[in-house]
């Protein structure tokens, strides 16, 4: 388990973008089968990635982007066997949960960009909890997130991203845990310096 944590440009979503198109999969969301498309925003640094496979056994993978799901949904419901025609019915959060819960089964390679971004803290705490039955099936997942929830997964590999380069940190230590805590603390001191009088 992987996260990949830092503030916005700093390369989080490039990075997961780039390993699923090393990986084969679809850059906007999906399996290696997924045959849609947008508009093409991608870096070329998949190109230059190379995968190494355990040899002999077949690998589940798929790639969750929340900011094309909507087009994934629309993918999905379009096929000729719709089994997932459900997911723009759902609220946001529970299409996106379902979709997770759905194709992110077993032993596996599984990236994900910002998958806490319609979920709630609950539902979030119900994605912490699957991200760790992934785990004890033996996948590999790397995630790209905000989240210091997501991120307090016990044993896993947490890498920062920002000007030093990429660097392996503790949860303790990772900036964004140290300003929630703060904020939460005391966000009348955060918000008077924002905030009109």
């Amino acid at each position: 388990m992987t996260f990949l944590v830092g503030e916005n440009g700093s390369g989080k979503s490039t990075l997961v973008e780039a390993l699923a198109q090393a990986h084969g999969l679809n850059v906007e969301g999906g399996s290696k089968g997924a045959m849609h498309s947008t508009r093409s925003s991608e870096s070329p640094l998949g190109a230059s990635l190379r995968v190494i496979r355990t040899p002999g056994r077949r690998v589940n993978s798929y790639f969750l982007r929340a900011e094309t799901m909507h087009g994934l949904y629309t993918y999905l419901e379009n096929l000729p066997s719709p089994v997932d025609a459900d997911l723009h019915d759902r609220s946001h959060g529970e299409g996106f949960l379902e979709l997770l819960e759905r194709k992110f089964r077993g032993y596996g390679f599984y990236l994900m960009d910002e998958p806490e971004a319609p979920l709630s803290f609950t539902s979030t705490l119900r994605l912490v909890a699957h991200l760790d039955v992934l785990r004890m099936s033996g996948a590999q997942v790397v995630v790209a997130t905000h989240s210091p929830v997501l991120t307090a997964l016990p044993g896993a590999t947490i890498l920062e991203l920002g000007a030093h380069g990429i660097r392996r940190v503790a949860w303790e230590e990772l900036e964004l845990v140290t300003h929630w805590r703060s904020f939460l603390a005391r966000p009348d001191g955060y918000l008077r310096a924002l905030l009109a009088d």
